[in-house]
């Protein structure tokens, strides 16, 4: 498909730099078959039914931005996957400085060889520490890797520390929040568990990919990166048990969404558990999930392009339009949309 049918203006000011606090207090757009909706967050109760399954991802982002100096030229470093105890990809900024066996000081005693540079912006670093040496280093020097949207209005603070993790984040291995998690608090959970829908856990860790824009003139010619994920067996019973009953499944997340429908690949579902660059446009037979919360996202972006197969492009393209002008505050830490299926009756 043509990328330029998901391209659309946002003004700047619609970006968020802070999240809604309480988190639940964030507005939340309904788009079913009469339209949007303008509600809240803490009307998920309300709005969802005795019996439907919640999934949620469980994933925790690690800090894994660091400011490093090659001579007196700063660096600025993004760790991507561990490739082998202590080695590293990473994105590095401007990777055109970088030379094979550069040396790069990030404290002291904590500094890293630069293996190969590569022409997309990446390169391996080579810590010479072990795993658990290097995670304690990134503990005291690392920083969350907020979106490039934001980071470019302002730095990264203590609070981020505990808004770019959601309640549920315990499985280390992300570079990004799951961010529609990031809406939920304990009391939520908790009314809507009092209200009949229960929550199930999966992790996907959500890969740098997420902020990369989509390049290439025609869907069929993107490339996506893959991500690390596992849904357990008890999870796939409890989804298979919800469906039997006439429950629904509502994936928060583009994340959860993404991992769901890798695991019924084969036409039914099963655990999962290893690499998906799974790729969701228009025209996708979605297998599992039934509703989906989100946030808005980016023109261009894979992710407008999934939510526009959920939900329908022309009904996602007059959803972001009312968002924008109703002043939705969008991305990371902005407002959620509830997205129910195209086809569901």
């Amino acid at each position: 498909m043509d990328v330029d049918l998901f391209d659309f203006d946002l003004p700047q000011s619609a970006i968020a730099l802070r999240p809604a606090r309480p988190r639940d207090s964030a507005r939340l757009l309904h788009v079913d078959h009469a339209g949007p909706h303008d509600r809240m967050i803490a009307d998920l109760p309300a709005l969802l039914r005795a019996g439907d399954l919640l999934i949620l991802n469980n994933t925790r982002v690690l800090p894994l931005q660091l400011e490093a100096r090659r001579g007196q030229a700063r660096i600025e470093l993004t760790l991507l996957e561990s490739i082998a105890p202590g080695r590293w990809r990473a994105f590095a900024r401007p990777a055109r400085r970088l030379r094979a066996d550069d040396r790069l000081r990030i404290a002291d005693g904590f500094t890293a060889r630069v293996e190969g540079p590569h022409t997309d912006g990446q390169v391996v670093l080579d810590f010479a520490m072990t795993e658990a040496e290097l995670m304690a280093a990134l503990g005291r020097h690392g920083t969350l890797p907020l979106p490039p949207y934001i980071r470019k209005h302002r730095a990264v603070d203590d609070q981020d520390n505990a808004d770019y993790q959601t309640v549920l984040a315990r499985h280390d291995g992300a570079v990004a929040a799951p961010t529609a998690g990031l809406h939920f608090t304990d009391a939520l959970l908790q009314r809507l568990t009092a209200a009949g829908v229960e929550p199930a856990e999966l992790t996907l860790h959500v890969g740098p990919g997420t902020f990369l824009p989509v390049s290439a003139a025609d869907t069929d010619d993107h490339h996506m990166h893959s991500e690390w994920g596992e849904v357990d067996a008890t999870v796939v019973q409890r989804i298979n048990e919800t469906k039997a009953r006439g429950g629904r499944v509502v994936a928060v997340g583009t994340t959860s969404l993404r991992l769901l429908e890798s695991a019924a690949q084969a036409g039914t579902l099963d655990a999962f558990c290893g690499e998906t660059d799974i790729f969701i446009t228009p025209g996708y037979n979605f297998r599992v999930v039934d509703m989906l919360l989100t946030n808005f996202h980016l023109p261009r972006s894979t992710l407008f392009m999934l939510v526009s197969a959920f939900s329908g492009l022309a009904r996602m393209q007059a959803a972001y339009e009312h968002a924008i002008a109703a002043g939705y505050r969008f991305y990371s830490y902005g407002d959620g949309c509830l997205l129910e299926l195209e086809s569901a009756p």
